[in-house]
């Protein structure tokens, strides 16, 4: 425990718990912050896509610049200053032009910000062998349900715009945070090569498959984070009910970042653990298809844990087994753009026309990608494989 304590890990839990809290503020209520301020709500919808389109481009931007310059702490600092400034700006916004500016310009921001958090705190990982990284994204995942939380008893007490505000603030405190966690390895050191960079990653087979499998497979939760709540009220399900099934999902989530993840890890290794969740998301989804009973609903949130959480550790783990430090920041952003970001938007298009066609029988959609998932996660391989020259 002592140990522990002067090891670099508080400085992380206090990094990501900065984070997600910013994000667990803002989230949830900014579509109707938009709405207060003059938006309809295909306006609303313009501004979430064009800053989805806006990350796509910055993330793998900064995180070339983070390798390039060997500043990965430095762009992050920055990136976090920027986007809790960015975000007191939508406070006198009003109509679409000014808050269609900001959101791009926040989008832009807030971009890197999880991945290159997530290459520090691998670095730290693996240069302490103290602490493992699931227990710091663990930390992260529990301050965004705090600051879910917290955001619902702002709006309360002082209205929509108290949750940008606070949420600003978080972005702000992280910035101050960034200074206390260590330089990755390649900061201050030799930069990183140019756009060759990303050429090589991109060249490389193993990451390449990473990156499909989880488009694959955590992309599927795309139609769930949508529309679960829509298809638990068509079933009859109350607001008490809902609540508690979200809630029950988050809690495995974090269950398995911090204690289950890292023992499943180490003992079925990134290919099997990989192809365990794919499983399980298959699973989960025919059920979410078949059912809207509550017993059946609980058990498919409850593996949540299980088929993002364990996924994205396995993940995690080929990254750094794959990709030199050097490039670790832009191997990140690629994974946060390529993996995650670009295939939800995409699944979450098209689980709208989806559902509206099928209704509950989406889900069946999303299990079949959970089933093309399985022999690409086969083939994800392990640590005794040598690590490429890029």
């Amino acid at each position: 425990m002592g140990a522990l304590r002067r090891s670099s890990f508080p400085a992380f839990v206090g990094l990501q718990g900065a984070l997600y809290a910013a994000y667990g503020l803002e989230a949830p209520f900014l579509p109707s912050f938009f709405g207060e301020r003059g938006l309809s709500a295909a306006e609303i919808g313009f501004v979430l896509a064009a800053g989805t389109l806006v990350r796509l481009v910055a993330g793998p931007a900064a995180g070339h610049l983070a390798d390039r310059r060997g500043a990965t702490r430095s762009v992050l600092g920055l990136a976090a200053a920027a986007s809790g400034i960015v975000a007191f700006a939508y406070l006198p916004g009003h109509g679409l032009a000014a808050l269609l500016a900001v959101s791009l310009l926040h989008a832009a921001a807030t971009a890197p910000l999880a991945p290159l958090a997530d290459a520090l705190a691998l670095a730290a990982v693996a240069r302490e062998r103290v602490f493992s990284y699931g227990w710091v994204r663990g930390a992260g995942s529990a301050a965004f349900v705090l600051g879910t939380l917290v955001a619902g008893q702002l709006v309360g007490l002082a209205g929509l715009a108290s949750v940008v505000a606070a949420s600003a603030a978080m972005f702000l405190v992280m910035a101050l945070a960034t200074t206390r966690v260590p330089a990755g390895g390649t900061d201050g050191g030799a930069p990183a090569p140019g756009l060759s960079g990303i050429r090589a990653l991109l060249g490389l087979a193993p990451f390449r498959r990473l990156l499909l499998v989880a488009a694959l497979v955590i992309g599927s939760h795309a139609l769930n984070d949508a529309f679960a709540v829509i298809r638990w009220r068509a079933a009859g399900l109350g607001a008490g009910t809902i609540s508690l099934l979200w809630s029950l999902a988050v809690a495995s989530e974090v269950v398995v970042f911090v204690l289950a993840g890292p023992w499943l890890l180490a003992r079925l290794g990134p290919a099997r653990a990989a192809m365990l969740a794919a499983g399980l998301g298959g699973l989960r989804w025919g059920a979410m298809a078949t059912s809207g009973a509550v017993p059946v609903l609980a058990v498919a949130q409850a593996s949540h844990g299980l088929t993002f959480a364990l996924l994205h550790l396995a993940i995690m783990r080929r990254i750094a087994e794959l990709v030199p430090e050097r490039l670790a920041a832009t191997g990140q952003t690629l994974y946060g753009t390529f993996g995650l970001g670009l295939a939800s938007a995409i699944l979450t298009a098209a689980g709208g026309l989806l559902y509206g066609a099928l209704g509950a029988g989406a889900f069946w959609i999303m299990a079949a990608l959970c089933a093309a998932g399985l022999p690409v996660a086969a083939g994800l391989g392990g640590a005794r494989e040598k690590r490429p020259s890029v």
